[in-house]
């Protein structure tokens, strides 16, 4: 009699753990969603050690895109590491490459100091030429609200900040984890007015 109670606990124990099974896995999928979406933002590494007066508005500028899209961060690739995005400073005007930039890909950024002379906001332009790698053209004529606008926001304008539309346009070559818009091959967008 006391073999058959062991074998009914032991069956009943058994089957409270199968029922529980499910509601366990049930608990972690938002777990295991969080995780797939965490890992599905696409990560681009920018290298500014050619870009000597620059480090503070690139940081901004980074900082302004990291803040205003999900599916992809920049981060500032260590010492020695290949990155995707080029970022150096130049006598010229603004220009960068029009992405998106891929992860392993290449896209160049070339601040430009003509433009700092002229009075242009040196934060706007380093979150502008960005806004190129990551897919975006430009505006012009447009106004200061649209980052893409450029120079002819003016030389008062001082928004570093992608807009509502723009923020959408990075979202969605981001999506899924990849960058899905196939860029002009190697076009050269220079910034002058």
């Amino acid at each position: 009699m006391q073999h058959f109670r062991r074998l009914v606990i032991a069956i009943a124990t058994t089957a409270a753990a199968l029922t529980a099974a499910p509601a366990a896995n049930a608990a972690s999928t938002p777990d295991t969603v969080a995780a797939k979406s965490t890992s599905a933002v696409v990560t681009l590494r920018y290298d500014d050690s050619q870009a000597r007066g620059w480090e503070a508005a690139i940081a901004a500028g980074v900082a302004s895109w990291n803040t205003n899209v999900d599916n992809v961060k920049l981060t500032k690739a260590q010492p020695g590491t290949r990155a995707e995005i080029q970022i150096v400073a130049t006598s010229g005007w603004p220009q960068a490459t029009i992405g998106p930039v891929r992860p392993g890909g290449r896209g160049r950024v070339e601040l430009g100091s003509q433009a700092v002379s002229q009075g242009y906001d040196k934060t706007r332009i380093a979150a502008h030429e960005i806004g190129h790698n990551l897919g975006l053209p430009d505006t012009k004529p447009g106004p200061c609200s649209q980052l893409m606008s450029g120079s002819t926001g003016g030389v008062s304008c001082k928004n570093a900040v992608p807009n509502a539309a723009e923020q959408a346009r990075v979202e969605s070559y981001y999506a899924n984890g990849v960058a899905t818009r196939v860029p002009a091959a190697g076009q050269l967008v220079v910034d002058a007015p």
